[in-house]
């Protein structure tokens, strides 16, 4: 089912699809401005130093405000309640920093005024996400949680490949072209639930003090059982991606010794099938349950990663394959925030989102340094692909480990389903 299908779908639910498609250009921008950083960042950075290691730490420090913010930003952004709603504000505040770090990225003449300029922006970054991931349990059903997150994925999709292809040819013809371009995609399309979608407005604003807002989302992590269970799992997906994300290449061009074009069509294969999951996968998991369509997706993902495992030389049948297990990555992926959404108490929306947040920046530092301190220690071992045949089985891991706990999660997702009070009127 493509994106037209999935449109069809929203339109049943009346009011509703506007406001999907409109917060989905928020995952639009996010995913463009990610994107562009990782793919055209390392090469400028490439110019300042030779150490590997520095131009790592640069982007893994990523997970570091990935960590911290959202636990403060996020049950803040359940207490402060203004005339532009309680989210769109935190949103509104970072979106000019995202658009000006972005714009002067490849202009700064130095390793580390590049690194600071690189920090705000992930400041920015985690200051939007946490707010905007609260907008969607505050302003839509739960029945459609699961086709609500289909649309966001798609738009996320497609802003990979519109910031991988078209940013590769601006950058052959003027490196900064890719950031410029983005600075500007990247606003317009985060400004759109920030302009477009309304939310209740308060009177009053409220700043319990970061203390309280840490202790809060510990609280909050404690108290419920089906959270936490989420948040474990969430970890452990969000690893297993940024691992693959990090060394996929390396491990085609340096572990099997392929040419781009295999790269690229390996890329292709993986990006179409997260294309398919996020087109399918919301509608199928509304009908089925979300916690059961990932975890049989899980098993098709962990077992596919793990096989790769075996491959040490490159064959033509693999892409199939590749496409089949990108599939079932793209439905966990796709999904997960809409289950996540229907086990969230209405009022600590914003600190669970911020937790969840939180437990993909432990993804992000975990995954790649499990995955690149394995293909260390085993390239003597594994001498045919210089350790990086290990990379898979240790990213199926983490998957095939989190099956348990999504499964536990059916009946509470069942439970919340039952529980549900009447649907919001859509707010546009």
């Amino acid at each position: 089912m493509g994106s037209h299908g999935t449109e069809l779908q929203l339109r049943s639910e009346p009011g509703y699809g506007r406001v999907v498609w409109t917060l989905g250009l928020g995952a639009f921008g996010l995913a463009f401005s990610l994107t562009t950083t990782a793919a055209y960042l390392p090469p400028l950075l490439g110019q300042f130093t030779t150490s590997a290691t520095l131009i790592a730490l640069v982007l893994a420090a990523e997970g570091l405000f990935a960590i911290s913010l959202p636990l403060v930003i996020g049950p803040w952004s359940d207490t402060f309640h203004t005339p532009l709603g309680r989210r769109r504000p935190f949103m509104l505040v970072a979106l000019g920093p995202i658009g000006f770090c972005l714009a002067l990225m490849a202009f700064m003449p130095s390793l580390w005024t590049t690194a600071l300029l690189v920090f705000a922006f992930f400041f920015a970054y985690y200051v939007y996400e946490p707010p905007y991931r609260g907008l969607y349990p505050d302003l839509l059903p739960e029945r459609i949680f699961g086709r609500a997150q289909s649309a966001q994925h798609l738009m996320r999709g497609l802003a990979l490949g519109t910031a991988l292809i078209g940013g590769g040819a601006l950058f052959h013809v003027w490196e900064p072209f890719p950031f410029l371009v983005a600075a500007f995609v990247v606003v317009a399309a985060c400004a759109a639930p920030i302009v477009f979608v309304r939310e209740d407005g308060g009177h009053g604003r409220v700043f319990e003090g970061v203390r309280a807002y840490l202790q809060h989302s510990w609280i909050v992590f404690r108290r419920d059982p089906d959270v936490r269970r989420f948040l474990i799992a969430n970890t452990a997906w969000e690893g297993t991606f940024a691992g693959a994300r990090t060394f996929v290449v390396l491990y085609l061009t340096v572990g099997l010794g392929q040419p781009l074009g295999t790269t690229t069509a390996v890329l292709a294969a993986v990006a179409g099938g997260y294309i398919v999951a996020a087109a399918g996968s919301g509608v199928l998991g509304d009908r089925l349950g979300l916690s059961r369509v990932i975890a049989f997706a899980s098993v098709v993902y962990g077992l596919g990663l793990l096989l790769g495992g075996f491959a040490n030389e490159w064959q033509r049948w693999y892409l199939p394959v590749i496409f089949v297990v990108a599939i079932a990555g793209g439905t966990v992926m796709t999904l997960a925030w809409g289950l996540l959404f229907k086990l969230m108490p209405a009022a600590d929306r914003g600190a669970i989102s911020g937790l969840a947040t939180t437990t993909k920046g432990f993804g992000l530092l975990i995954g790649p340094l499990l995955a690149g301190a394995a293909i260390d220690l085993l390239s003597d071992s594994l001498e045919d692909t210089h350790g990086y045949q290990a990379l898979w089985p240790i990213l199926a891991v983490p998957v095939l480990l989190a099956i348990p706990l999504v499964w536990q999660l059916s009946a509470a997702e069942r439970n919340a389903g039952a529980g549900q009070p009447e649907s919001p009127e859509p707010i546009t």
